[in-house]
């Protein structure tokens, strides 16, 4: 069965969140409603920085390519789990399932270095202020953001490819989506070595992201403490409280769904952190980012007057 590789398995049934009936429409109109505010939230978010010139700054150009990564892996996972709520056999293809895995593991791997290539913003932005212009030029940031796409696509590679190799025996993927560690248990041979293969790669991926996030702001709160008044430390610490929440609530998430032994918390736990960062995190970031900063109230205000005038 394992010289056969995959050709053994065409499709993976999906477990979903739930086997109880009297939950699928509820839970369906519930992610509908999460899906369609996080739609509106980033493509607002990107709209309104693309329309203000006040806010053509670094600072607003990765927070607008934060939102594009937000809605595409909320975008990858929601609408298959929308559609599997109403249908009675969550059927994925084999091509659809690893497309799906593909394209995840990209987007969520671009999340964890954009908010790293933020935190690095605000860092030159508190700790250089006299020489933000010339170290965030347009140059450097378009760098910073092709490199953030580049390590989601390698990583994604990587994974995703290792995961094809697999042979298949078992096709019900207790899961919602087409998750590394679901698949894994489906498989016929060890899987060791790709477990181990992606914990080392979770593992640089955040260790080395939330070091330079902590780094930064280890910088940052220095800078802020030397401030003299305390007008000013609140000023410098409102344009990083927004980003502040933003990492805990993602870092949190992923850390607990990867860096982990695979038997060490239940198939409900594991359900809770995935819906978190897969759903409801797109859907918070705009919303946190938007109310916690006056430029983006002031562009709002600015572009519906405009609208209406």
């Amino acid at each position: 069965m394992a010289a056969e590789n995959h050709s053994t398995v065409v499709e993976f049934i999906l477990g979903g969140l739930t086997k109880r009936p009297e939950l699928q429409l509820p839970l369906f109109l519930l992610f509908l409603g999460i899906y369609l505010v996080t739609m509106i939230g980033n493509l607002g978010m990107m709209t309104l920085i693309g329309l203000n010139a006040q806010l053509h700054t670094p600072m607003y150009f990765f927070l607008s390519n934060l939102s594009l990564v937000d809605l595409c892996y909320s975008s990858v996972i929601t609408p298959k789990m929308l559609v599997n709520f109403l249908s009675e056999k969550n059927i994925i293809s084999y091509a659809g399932c690893m497309s799906q895995l593909c394209f995840f593991l990209v987007f969520v791997i671009a999340e964890c270095y954009m908010l790293t290539v933020m935190a690095y913003d605000r860092y030159v932005a508190i700790c250089r202020p006299l020489h933000y212009n010339i170290i965030m030029s347009h140059h450097v940031c378009s760098l910073l953001v092709a490199v953030v796409y580049l390590m989601g696509l390698v990583g994604s590679t990587i994974e995703t490819g290792l995961m094809i190799q697999l042979p298949y025996c078992e096709v019900l993927i207790s899961h919602y989506f087409c998750d590394i560690l679901p698949l894994m248990k489906l498989s016929c041979s060890s899987t060791y070595d790709v477990e181990v293969t992606v914990f080392f790669l979770a593992g640089f991926n955040i260790i080395v992201t939330c070091l330079t996030v902590l780094v930064s702001y280890a910088f940052i709160f220095s800078s802020i403490l030397r401030i003299s008044t305390a007008e000013g430390r609140s000023k410098a610490f409102s344009t990083c409280s927004s980003h502040l929440a933003a990492v805990g609530m993602f870092y949190g998430s992923t850390a607990f769904m990867y860096l982990k032994p695979s038997t060490a918390s239940s198939l409900a736990q594991e359900n809770v952190a995935s819906v978190f960062y897969t759903t409801v995190i797109p859907m918070l970031n705009p919303l946190i980012y938007s109310l916690r900063n006056k430029e983006v109230k002031a562009a709002v205000q600015k572009t519906l007057r405009r609208k209406m005038f």
